[in-house]
C-alpha cells in the first residue's frame, strides 16, 4: 500500500481508502450484515488501508458505529473522515431525496460530538461539509467554525465533499480559496473526468488534497454492471440509465487496448489512472465485501500507467460528448 500526504495538511492517508457508506445502507445492490462489515473494515486495515470515509447520516450513525466497533481501542491507527450537514434527526428519508441541511456552529459541534461518541474517538482525521451548496461555500461563519474545531484539536483538517451529483466545479473552486481547507472530494474516473481535472489543477496550486469517489463509474469499470443489468430503483445507481450504461460500455472498449498493453484489467487501469493523476491523495471505492476490499487494496503499488498512456486516456476522453454538470446557478 502506498501512502500520500493529504495536500499540505500533514495528514497521511492510504492511496486506497474505504468508502464506508454502503456498509450501513442497502443502496449499492447488497445489504451488508454488521459482522461482515466489521470483517471488511479490519481486513482493509490488515492490508494497509488507513483512510475510512463515512458520514453521520449513513444509516443515521450506523456506519460510524461499525467503524468504532471494528477499531475499538485503536482508533489512533486509522484516519477517519466523517461529514456533517444533514439534519436527519426526526426527518424521514424518502428514497434518495436530500434532507434539510444545517452548517451553523451549534449544529456542527453537536454533530461532531455525536460522531465522536459513535466512533469512540477523541478526534477525527478529517471533518467534512457534506454536499455544501454555493451559499454554504460563501458563508464565512461556517469556515470559522471549522477552523475552530481544528484549533480545538477535535479534527486534524476539514474537507468539502462535493455532490451529490457529478459536477459542482464552482463550489469546489471557491471552497479551495479557504486557507484552512485540507481537501475536496469529488467524482473522478476515466469515464467522468469533468470537473475533476479542473479541480485537480486548482488543488495542486493551493496545496489541497483530492479524494476521488466512484472510481468504478458505478460498476461499469469492474464489470459488475453490464448492458443487461437490472438496477433496482432503491439502488443508488438507478440514476444511471440504460443509454448511459450502453454508451459507457462502448467507451470501455476504446480503453481496453491501453489496459492490455500494460498487463492490467480495466478496473486496475481505471484505478491506476486516478492514482497517477497529479493531486490525488486517495481513491474511495464503495465496498460491499471482503473480496472487493482485497481487490482494491491490491491495486495500490502495482505497475504505474506510463505518461504516454495517461495522455492517451485523456485524449480519448476529450473525443467523447460532454455531459451535463450539476451545481448552483449562483
Amino acid at each position: 500500500m502506498r501512502y500520500n500526504e493529504l495536500g499540505r495538511t500533514g495528514v497521511t492517508v492510504s492511496e486506497i481508502g474505504f468508502g464506508a457508506w454502503a456498509i450501513a445502507l442497502d443502496w449499492w445492490g447488497k445489504k451488508v450484515e454488521e459482522d461482515e462489515a466489521v470483517r471488511m473494515l479490519r481486513r482493509a486495515h490488515d492490508l494497509g488501508i488507513t483512510l475510512f470515509e463515512t458520514a453521520d447520516m449513513y444509516g443515521r450513525g450506523k456506519s460510524e458505529r461499525l467503524i468504532g466497533r471494528a477499531f475499538e481501542g485503536r482508533m489512533d491507527e486509522v484516519v477517519v473522515s466523517t461529514k456533517f450537514g444533514y439534519d436527519f434527526a426526526g426527518a424521514e428519508q424518502i428514497g434518495h431525496a436530500e434532507l434539510p441541511q444545517r452548517f451553523d456552529e451549534e449544529f456542527a459541534r453537536a454533530a461532531l460530538r455525536a460522531s465522536l461518541e459513535r466512533l469512540g474517538a477523541r478526534k477525527v482525521g478529517i471533518y467534512g461539509l457534506h454536499n455544501p451548496k454555493m451559499p454554504h461555500v460563501r458563508d464565512d461563519g461556517i469556515f470559522r467554525t471549522l477552523d475552530g474545531i481544528v484549533g480545538d484539536g477535535l479534527a486534524d483538517t476539514y474537507q468539502a465533499a462535493l455532490g451529490p451529483a457529478i459536477g459542482w466545479a464552482r463550489e469546489g473552486l471557491e471552497a479551495m480559496e479557504r486557507p484552512g481547507l485540507g481537501a475536496v472530494q469529488t467524482v473522478y474516473n476515466v469515464l467522468e473526468q469533468t470537473p475533476g481535472r479542473e479541480l485537480l489543477e486548482r488543488a495542486a496550486e493551493r496545496g489541497v488534497g483530492v479524494l476521488a469517489r466512484v472510481p468504478d463509474a458505478s460498476g461499469i469499470l469492474t464489470g459488475r454492471v453490464g448492458a443487461d443489468t437490472k438496477i433496482d430503483e432503491k439502488d443508488h445507481r438507478s440514476v444511471r440509465k440504460g443509454e448511459w450504461i450502453r454508451a459507457s460500455l462502448e467507451k470501455v472498449e476504446q480503453l481496453r487496448p491501453i489496459a492490455e498493453r500494460n498487463g492490467l484489467g480495466i478496473a486496475e487501469l481505471a484505478v491506476k489512472f486516478i492514482t497517477g493523476s497529479r493531486g490525488i491523495s486517495s481513491v474511495l471505492p464503495t465496498l460491499t465485501s471482503v473480496e472487493e476490499v482485497e481487490q482494491y487494496a491490491a491495486m495500490s503499488g502495482c505497475t504505474d500507467v506510463p505518461a504516454g498512456d495517461m495522455a492517451e486516456i485523456r485524449r480519448i476522453y476529450d473525443g467523447w460528448p460532454a455531459y451535463e454538470l450539476k451545481g448552483e446557478a449562483a
